[in-house]
């Protein structure tokens, strides 16, 4: 794969706490965002011209699948392509408890194996509960850090209204790190483009 100003991995939580309703919202605001000409703008505007992405579903301890491969997007014809399939992907894991420092090591390892040598090194997380399985995000979120890797976040609010601190204070870190928030998964798509937005673009404010 050839060189790209960033690798991107969408840690997506697939835990009981999401219904399948829920999941479908998700995963169809992430494919919203991608078929979105404000994206491929985002992604073309960089040295490279493009961006290496993968989609990581987790759940419990040990329950976690890449449910799109690394992938390059190179502008809007590669992007729906990616959206397609991220629409199209089966709920990989079980459902069960929040491992979510389980879910963002994985995410991690991921990044590691990037086929793609990428500027920037930048960790998606969304989800809806916080950690209640498995080795703490803390600990974890350190270890991406001092590898030179941003994580992201994106709390929805419908199951935990104190959700954002959660990910403020265990979950989001290195440079330019951020964490925002929805109310619920009727706003997803919304909240997940401006927030692809403003990583793709390099931690810049989307308006």
């Amino acid at each position: 794969m050839e060189k790209v100003d960033l690798a991107l991995c969408l840690a997506v939580d697939a835990s009981s706490s999401v219904d399948y309703d829920e999941f479908a919202l998700m995963l169809g605001g992430y494919a919203a965002a991608f078929r979105d000409d404000s994206v491929a703008a985002a992604i073309t505007a960089g040295s490279r011209r493009a961006i290496a992405v993968v989609m990581l579903l987790w759940s419990g301890r040990g329950a976690q699948a890449v449910a799109v491969p690394w992938t390059r997007i190179d502008g809007a014809e590669a992007a729906a392509v990616f959206a397609g399939e991220v629409e199209n992907s089966p709920r990989l894991v079980p459902g069960g408890a929040t491992a979510l420092g389980e879910g963002m090591a994985a995410g991690l390892a991921l990044l590691a194996a990037c086929p793609a040598e990428a500027r920037r090194l930048t960790m998606d997380v969304s989800g809806d509960g916080r950690h209640n399985q498995g080795r703490p995000p803390g600990p974890v979120r350190d270890i991406g850090v001092a590898a030179g890797v941003t994580i992201n976040a994106l709390a929805v609010l419908n199951e935990e209204p104190d959700l954002l601190d959660h990910y403020q204070a265990e979950v989001i870190g290195g440079p330019g790190a951020f964490a925002m928030h929805t109310p619920d998964y009727a706003a997803f798509a919304e909240a997940i483009l401006r927030k692809l937005l403003r990583e793709i673009r390099g931690g810049a404010m989307v308006a």
